[in-house]
């Protein structure tokens, strides 16, 4: 169920999780998923109750009234009837606005579908205009169904699934090990899904890694992990879920993980980057034990990228200038676009070279780009994504780089990747400024064939 789940979504029920643990309750019910949706973060629909006058100690002080002793063994708690009708009309929700993954906006709008349900009568109590809290979901709901930038796919088959992505690690020969090892460990317990815990202990387990080192010095070491993994009473940090082989936050963190990998070029997912993605997610049992033991989230994070950098690897390279490009164009979305501009910036890579030689200079694809899209008017420093063309050419780059045995994404494969997503703004302005898909192939075998010709004369 959850793999359909956007991060935020899965934060809501592990929220709500907690809250019906805490006040001594085995059912999730949907006032604890209304009080999931208030406590997130960076959230539209918490600011949305906000604004209609919900508080949110208020609403929690009503709810404590019935608190009973806490729950600390997230197994015994399940879903109530209401809940489950909840998540089937978000799913309703989702179809009808086209959207392939449930958001925290489906959740709130099928929480208040019903006028005679339990989450109506709590905001009643506060004098929310459910009609109008309604209507304002709906907007926002057909608005989000109309694409910020021209890559953002519809088709839902050009995606591939992230539970697809994440069992495809266990392909990966850096990130097979350290996976096969958590997934054994399940024998030695109760619990059949793998969760973050499993993960970290197996590569806490390999003294070869360099990025056990770097743990090591941070303060995490095989011992005290182990330690303070024992003393956890419960998988409450997690979140069961039986569907799936990966708790939702082992999930999520191998999807991050995977994210990394990518972003950093590397063609295989390698111990550092699954602690990367530990870090992102911010939850589960792995970070609590982080924090148990003061790891400050940024510093070991910079440690674990200081030595990746320092390699100086052609795709991070890439992907910063890439959205130094979209930042000063005032778009919040790193599109094809502004891959390309990174690649032709990054200057010195084969794929920089062939676009050179095809006589493309920075210059003119700013101002193709430009004329292309407009100047956007959604600048943000921090807040920026890749767009759906945009992750789909990383992931055709990086099977590529795997295809022939690459540690490393390098720029010839991306640029390849560009030339094979035929409806990308990419390809719109290289076209434009007069060069083919054919032309640029070419340029790259002959780049690579002058490469090995290079190597054998050294």
């Amino acid at each position: 169920m959850f793999e359909k789940f956007t991060e935020k979504a899965i934060n809501v029920i592990s929220i709500a999780q907690q809250e019906a643990m805490d006040n001594g309750e085995n059912k999730i019910s949907p006032r604890h998923i209304l009080l999931g949706i208030l406590q997130l973060k960076s959230n539209i629909c918490s600011r949305l109750l906000n604004y209609a006058g919900v508080n949110l100690d208020e609403l929690k002080e009503e709810l404590e009234n019935k608190k009973n002793t806490p729950i600390e063994d997230s197994s015994l708690i399940s879903f109530s009837v209401e809940s489950k009708n909840v998540f089937k009309k978000a799913f309703e929700i989702a179809k009808r606005y086209q959207n392939t993954s449930i958001i925290t906006e489906h959740l709130l709008l099928a929480l208040i579908w019903d006028s005679k349900s339990e989450t109506v009568a709590l905001l009643n109590a506060f004098d929310v205009n459910i009609d109008k809290l309604k209507h304002t979901l709906k907007r926002l709901l057909e608005k989000k169904n109309k694409k910020e930038h021209p890559e953002e796919i519809t088709n839902t088959e050009e995606k591939n699934s992230d539970y697809d992505d994440v069992l495809s690690l266990f392909k990966d020969k850096d990130s097979q090990a350290v996976l096969e090892r958590a997934v054994s460990k399940l024998t030695a317990s109760h619990y059949e899904i793998l969760g973050t815990e499993q993960i970290v202990q197996s590569i806490l387990e390999d003294n070869s890694s360099d990025v056990v080192e770097i743990l090591n010095d941070s303060g995490i070491n095989i011992e005290n992990y182990c330690s303070k993994l024992q003393e956890v009473s419960s998988r409450q940090a997690e979140f069961e879920e039986k569907q799936i082989i990966f708790t939702p936050n082992a999930f999520k963190t191998m999807i991050l993980a995977l994210e990394t990998a990518k972003e950093l070029g590397s063609a295989t997912v390698k111990p550092e980057h699954i602690i990367l993605g530990v870090l992102k997610a911010k939850s589960g049992i792995a970070y609590n034990i982080f924090k148990e033991l003061h790891v400050e989230d940024n510093e070991l994070a910079h440690k674990i990228i200081k030595p990746i950098e320092k390699q100086m690897p052609e795709t991070l390279t890439i992907l910063r200038f890439a959205k130094q490009e979209a930042r000063s164009m005032n778009r919040k979305i790193v599109g094809s676009e502004f891959i390309l501009l990174g690649i032709i910036d990054e200057a010195v890579g084969i794929g920089a070279r062939v676009l050179s030689k095809l006589g493309i200079t920075i210059k003119d694809a700013r101002m193709e780009v430009e004329r292309v899209l407009g100047i956007g008017h959604d600048y943000a420093e921090k807040d920026i994504s890749f767009s759906d063309r945009a992750k789909k050419i990383l992931e055709m780059a990086w099977e590529k780089a795997k295809e022939n045995n690459n540690s490393k994404i390098a720029s010839e494969n991306i640029l390849w990747a560009i030339t094979r997503a035929q409806d990308s703004v990419a390809m719109k302005v290289l076209s434009n400024l007069g060069t083919d898909v054919v032309e640029i192939n070419q340029g790259i075998l002959s780049e690579l064939e002058l490469a090995v010709q290079e190597d054998r004369q050294e």
